[in-house]
């Protein structure tokens, strides 16, 4: 059973996946205005996994019999200062879920609710994952730095990222 706490948390969760994916979709298109479509194709994947997260904690908090709560989304910033900038602002987000994910973890603890336990426990394996990959590319735009054509062969390499859908209901 969901306590109306865990209920909250979940749900308030949800929204900040929804805003993660929005902020995703900003860096797309802002990717694509200053002709990196590459990065644009990168972050447009990365808005889609995001909504597909956000569904997770949708489903579950329905497959529990609870309410989901949709609430206002901030807007993202719509500018950036570089390639650069947009992944260290991406890896400050991706470690702020990261935080977000574990007190949901350490709530359904102390709380003995094993199951949204065993739950987020994907996502916090896939946290892992995200701030890996970003990482990973901010150490490549560093060696980068403003070499134009080393940048267009990163954007080529961003460029053939594919989002694999999953049912939002099962692991991805």
């Amino acid at each position: 059973m969901l306590s109306k706490q865990m209920e909250a948390a979940l749900n308030d969760q949800l929204n900040k996946e929804i805003y993660s994916a929005y902020l995703y979709m900003s860096m797309s298109a802002y990717s694509t205005h200053i002709g990196l479509k590459g990065f644009a194709n990168w972050f447009m994947v990365q808005y889609q996994e995001e909504m597909i997260h956000a569904m997770k904690f949708y489903d579950y908090i329905n497959d529990l019999g609870r309410q989901v709560k949709l609430m206002a989304i901030d807007a993202p910033p719509i500018e950036f200062e570089s390639p650069l900038n947009m992944f260290e602002k991406t890896l400050k987000h991706e470690q702020f879920v990261t935080k977000r994910i574990n007190n949901l973890v350490d709530l359904a603890i102390k709380e003995k609710d094993h199951a949204t336990n065993i739950f987020l426990q994907w996502f916090v394996t896939e946290q892992v994952e995200e701030e890996a990959n970003d990482n990973d590319i901010i150490a490549k735009l560093k060696l980068v730095g403003k070499k134009g054509d080393a940048l267009l062969m990163l954007d080529r390499e961003l460029a053939a990222r594919v989002f694999t859908p999953t049912p939002a209901s099962q692991p991805a």
